[in-house]
């Protein structure tokens, strides 16, 4: 007998419907095809362990199972429950009409109970597209495949549910998640705020002018002087995320296993901070069926590199490209992957190997050469890509002491989002760009018109402060950025002046 169950694959962030044949022929052994990877072979016996320890009947025929289409690669132990399903189906256990109707998914325990997988959304986004009445997930993947309407999505937590459910028994009901709500009420809550640091007013006004724009920045200061603690906050600042870019979000998050159990749609932008031994391909994602990296991780959200000069190089040289295209393209042999990477870039450094040049009140023990030699250690066409350089001083101890209130991130996070939605309507016409940090250089013609004034200033920081050329197209972002946050229609000089300053790295000699 010849029964059908339908399963399903998880590519980048998409599935693809997989549809498992189960046929049962005379002779004996169990045979599965259609490129399984050892995972998906050893279900067979996980299934017949499970089947024994629950008093279900074993076929003692030949079993041949099929996953179609047969030329993608399948792997992984989630299809377990489908195959397990289908073998009951075709030897009458359960009646198999109704196997028609579901998407089934899910890691059988020897004893019948099932594990949670990955990438619960995107399988759950496909069945309701190929107009599947209904989803069979584990208990644990029920709030996230719940997520989509217009499809019934069944938490199980042991087979024996399933069997129930095929039989009509009525033993468990379709969860019901609603999903705006539930993402509006937790959008807002952060564990941290801006009004936690004491001091450090400049680089808090930076930090703001970066969330505006969705500009690049590195700060760069000794050990101590809150570095961390600024860039950790940066995420409360940001605006809050759009239902889209939830989804979008949450996709990824799902394929590579990060959702916690019984979670929902991510709520806030993620901020992501990868150790300096991170390898290039944990960065930038990949592996023999290409998962996605930390720079994925951190789509529509922050991704901070801390002590930044302490990453391999090759690591960091991988970065470019997806900076610059906002999505990272992973090639294999026999399959290529493009993944979103649209990201603002944070990281932090010293200024120096023992961490005090330039410190007011503690004495660098580095020479020049050695100061030069470190700040080389980060390539000119990376820091090309960072608009923002921000110097980080000590907060001295009376600012440190004082219980004056400072602002909190949700007032910063209002200016912010003025700021954006003012660049949102200057952008709506032209596609892929919405922010003064993705303008090309044609558009940044067209847009940031300065006056001869604002010219002439300019000139004189270029050539006083001997800036490289490549800073000219940065500081023209970044002053449009601070023109939107005081509502500004042109860009003034003392907008220039300010995005002027942000600038270190650039001045030859910088560090001696």
């Amino acid at each position: 007998m010849l029964v059908k169950v339908y399963g399903s694959a998880v590519y980048g962030v998409d599935a693809i419907t997989i549809t498992l044949e189960i046929d049962l022929a005379a002779g004996s052994g169990y045979f599965i095809v259609g490129l399984p990877d050892n995972a998906v072979k050893e279900s067979v016996d996980r299934i017949l362990a499970t089947l024994k320890n629950n008093g279900l009947e074993k076929p003692r025929t030949k079993v041949i199972v099929n996953m179609a289409p047969a030329d993608i690669k399948k792997a992984g132990s989630a299809y377990d429950l489908p195959i397990a399903i289908g073998i009951l189906a075709a030897t009458g256990q359960i009646p198999f009409e109704p196997l028609q109707e579901y998407v089934i998914m899910g890691e059988l325990s020897l004893d019948g109970s099932l594990r949670p997988i990955k990438g619960a959304l995107p399988i759950a986004i496909q069945a309701r597209t190929e107009k599947f009445k209904g989803l069979i997930l584990p208990k644990e993947n029920a709030r996230e495949g719940a997520m989509v309407n217009n499809l019934d999505v069944y938490g199980v937590g042991h087979i024996n549910d399933v069997i129930d459910l095929f039989k009509n028994k009525e033993s468990i009901q379709p969860i019901k998640v609603n999903t705006r709500d539930e993402f509006f009420e937790a959008q807002r809550h952060f564990d941290v705020d801006f009004n936690d640091v004491k001091g450090q007013e400049n680089v808090k006004r930076a930090l703001e002018i970066a969330a505006a724009g969705g500009h690049n920045a590195i700060l760069i200061g000794p050990p101590g002087a809150g570095k961390t603690m600024l860039a950790k906050r940066l995420s409360t600042i940001l605006p809050p995320l759009t239902l889209q870019e939830a989804l979008e979000t949450t996709k990824i998050h799902s394929v590579a296993g990060k959702l916690l159990g019984n979670s929902s749609l991510v709520s806030t932008r993620p901020f992501r901070s990868p150790h300096h031994t991170i390898s290039d391909v944990a960065l930038v994602g990949g592996g023999g069926i290409p998962q996605p990296g930390e720079i994925s991780l951190a789509h529509n959200g922050v991704l901070f590199l801390d002590e930044l000069p302490e990453f391999k190089r090759t690591v960091l040289e991988v970065m470019r490209q997806p900076m610059e295209e906002r999505k990272v393209s992973v090639s294999r042999a026999k399959i290529s992957i493009d993944f979103p990477a649209s990201f603002m870039l944070i990281a932090s450094m010293n200024p120096c190997p023992c961490g005090f040049f330039n410190h007011p009140e503690k004495e660098c023990t580095c020479s020049p050469q050695m100061v030069q030699r470190y700040l080389n250690k980060i390539s000119g066409p990376l820091l090309d890509r960072i608009d923002l350089h921000v110097e980080v001083t000590p907060v001295p101890f009376s600012e440190l002491s004082s219980q004056r209130a400072t602002e909190s991130s949700e007032i910063v996070r209002n200016r912010v989002v003025q700021a954006r939605e003012l660049q949102a309507e200057r952008f709506k016409n032209y596609e892929g760009v919405y922010a003064n940090a993705q303008m090309s250089s044609k558009l940044l013609k067209e847009i940031c018109v300065i006056s001869s004034t604002g010219l002439n200033l300019l000139k004189t920081a270029m050539d006083k402060l001997n800036l490289s050329a490549r800073a000219y197209d940065r500081i023209l972002k970044v002053s449009r950025t601070i023109a939107d946050l005081s509502n500004s229609q042109e860009i003034k000089p003392e907008h220039l002046a300010e995005a002027i300053q942000y600038r270190s790295l650039d001045r030859e000699g910088w560090g001696g």
